[in-house]
């Protein structure tokens, strides 16, 4: 198994860990929002879900189709991370389509975009050749 495959393996992990978040006693509050910062619906849960076939599915299938999935995925979520970090609503649930530009406290909007610019990003730098780099 390549580095690319492990690498989209643990992003099977990480987004399968995310979408069950709504669903581990404890770790939403009453109003549905999980570590006092994530309010995820159904269609937060079907993303993350997907996501996290479709990186199985990647490092199952060949090298080639887990380093697409980590260039893919990657520009997806840096982008829908940078667009909450800018307008307070992303585009992968929908939410600047619905909700438009939400005005929020700018802090929040660093929490609340975090997961999604940190996963993109990582998954592009992951995707780089870093065997020519040795």
């Amino acid at each position: 198994m390549t580095l690319y495959q492990k690498v989209a393996l643990f992003y099977f992990v990480a987004l399968l860990g995310a979408a069950s978040l709504n669903y581990i006693p404890g770790v939403t509050n009453d109003e549905g929002v999980a570590f006092g910062v994530f309010a995820l619906d159904i269609f937060d849960d079907a993303l993350h879900f997907f996501s996290a076939i479709w990186a199985l599915v990647a490092a199952l299938v060949s090298t080639h189709a887990a380093w697409l999935f980590l260039v893919i995925f990657g520009a997806l979520y840096l982008a829908d991370g940078l667009m909450g970090l800018a307008f307070g609503s992303g585009y992968l649930d929908f939410g600047i389509f619905t909700n438009g530009v939400v005005p929020l406290p700018f802090t929040f909007k660093i929490m609340a975009n975090l997961p999604h610019i940190a996963l993109g990003a990582g998954a592009l730098i992951a995707s780089l050749d870093w065997e020519k780099r040795e």
